[in-house]
């Protein structure tokens, strides 16, 4: 008789830094996705949080390709009438670099209790500081 096998929630969290100075914006995202998920762990299970937690510094500094800088725009609705803003990415990267990698991986990870979840481990700083240095984070690098 077969059985199959069921992973049980960790008892401890495991804390990466990705530096993303450089890095493909999409590129990059998936694989942060892919990381909180846990999908490259053994005990892989689509429904246990595996507490992953993921810090990313210099996110002002990320790269993207073409003509997205001037051209790819965030919409945001107040809910009035009037009440649309867009900006483009070159805007919000100069002001708020976190946004732009915040909804890219939100985008990309799963909706509903699970994915709110994984989205309060991941933690994104424009420059190299950050406050998580007891936590002793490994430093991963993503190609």
């Amino acid at each position: 008789m077969n059985k199959t096998y069921i992973a049980q929630k960790p008892n401890y969290s495991k804390w990466y830094i990705i530096d993303a100075k450089n890095k493909n914006l999409g590129r990059l995202s998936s694989k942060i996705a892919k990381l909180l998920k846990g999908k490259n762990s053994t005990s892989y299970t689509p429904y246990i949080n595996n507490k992953i937690y993921i810090i990313i510094i210099n996110s002002k500094s990320v790269k993207v390709t073409g003509k997205k800088l001037f051209q790819k725009t965030y919409k945001q609705h107040s809910g009035y009438p009037g009440g649309l803003r867009i900006k483009t990415l070159n805007h919000l990267l100069s002001r708020k670099p976190n946004i732009i990698l915040e909804k890219s991986i939100k985008g990309m990870l799963p909706k509903g209790i699970l994915g709110r979840q994984l989205f309060t481990q991941l933690k994104i700083y424009p420059d190299t500081e950050h406050p998580h240095k007891p936590q002793k984070p490994e430093i991963i690098t993503l190609i």
